[in-house]
C-alpha cells in the first residue's frame, strides 16, 4: 500500500502486464488508490481491482474487502463515506492481463499516439507514454509544485438542469451519463474567474482550473478555504454543487 502508484504502474509494464497503463503518472500511493477509485483517460481502478486488505483502526484487526464491499463509484468508495477514517489500507490486489488489451477509447490518447508517430495497435507502454505526455502538458508536476491532482469531481446534473444551463450558457460542455449529464468542473471553475488565481502561497493552476496548487508555505486550511470559496462561487453562478475528489480529514 505504501508503494508509489506510478512506480507500480511502470513495474507492471516491465513485467509485460497490462490493465492500468491509462492510470500512469497519477500522484499518490497504491493504498490511496481505492479510497476514491482513481481514474483517468477511459479507465478506473475498479476495472482491474480484485480485493484489498485493510487494518481496522479501532480493533487492530485485518479485514479483506471485495470490489462489491468497497462500493466503488465515480471517485467514491465506502472509505470516503460510511467507513471514512476507520481503516488503513495495507495491501491491494489487482487482476491484470498477460495479453495486451490497450484501451484507447479516450479521444486524446488516439490523437497523442498519432502525434508521437505511433500507428496501428499500440503496446501498453506506448499507451502509458501517451498518457504521461497528456498529463505533463495539462497538469503540474508534483515534484515542481505542490498539488493534489484534480481536486474536484465533475458534477453530474439532470438533463433538465443541463438544458437550463445550455439555454443560459450555450458553450457549456456536457457528456451524457446514466441519469443525466456530466459537466466538466474545470469549465465551471474557469467561468467563475478562478483559473490562474493566486492567494499568496497558494492558488489555482494556470493551465487546469481543477488543480489547486501550493507555491510554497501554504497550510492545509488555506487550501480548504480556497476550495470552499470555489464551491460557493460555482453554486451561486450556475446552481451546481461541486464536491472534492480528495478525502479531507
Amino acid at each position: 500500500a505504501g508503494e508509489s502508484w506510478h512506480g507500480m504502474v511502470q513495474y507492471t509494464l516491465d513485467q509485460e502486464l497490462s490493465g492500468i497503463e491509462n492510470l500512469s503518472l497519477i500522484p499518490g500511493t497504491v493504498g490511496a488508490a481505492p479510497l476514491q477509485n482513481i481514474g483517468a483517460y477511459g479507465a478506473e481502478l475498479k476495472d482491474t481491482f480484485d480485493h484489498l486488505e485493510a487494518l481496522e483502526i479501532s480493533t487492530g484487526q485485518l479485514r479483506t474487502f471485495s470490489a462489491a464491499e468497497c462500493g466503488f463509484g465515480y471517485r467514491e468508495s465506502v472509505f470516503k463515506g460510511p467507513l471514512k477514517n476507520q481503516y488503513i489500507v495495507t495491501g491491494v490486489v489487482l487482476r491484470l492481463h498477460r495479453q495486451a488489451q490497450p484501451n484507447v477509447s479516450y479521444g486524446a490518447i488516439k490523437t497523442t499516439l498519432e502525434d508521437l508517430g505511433i500507428g496501428g495497435e499500440p503496446t501498453p507502454r506506448q499507451v502509458s507514454e501517451a498518457v504521461m505526455h497528456i498529463r505533463r502538458s495539462k497538469l503540474p508536476d508534483p515534484a515542481q509544485i505542490g498539488n493534489a491532482g484534480s481536486f474536484f469531481k465533475n458534477p453530474e446534473v439532470s438533463q433538465a438542469k443541463f438544458d437550463e444551463l445550455k439555454a443560459q450558457y450555450p458553450e457549456v460542455p456536457g457528456y451524457p451519463v446514466p441519469g443525466g449529464v456530466k459537466v466538466p468542473a474545470g469549465w465551471l471553475i474557469e467561468q467563475c474567474g478562478w483559473k490562474g488565481m493566486r492567494r499568496g502561497a497558494h492558488g489555482v493552476h494556470d493551465k487546469q482550473a481543477l488543480v489547486l496548487v501550493n507555491h510554497g508555505g501554504a497550510q492545509g486550511q488555506d487550501i480548504r478555504e480556497l476550495a470552499h470559496d470555489i464551491i460557493t462561487s460555482v453554486r451561486e453562478k450556475f446552481g451546481v454543487e461541486l464536491h472534492p475528489e480528495v478525502n479531507i480529514f
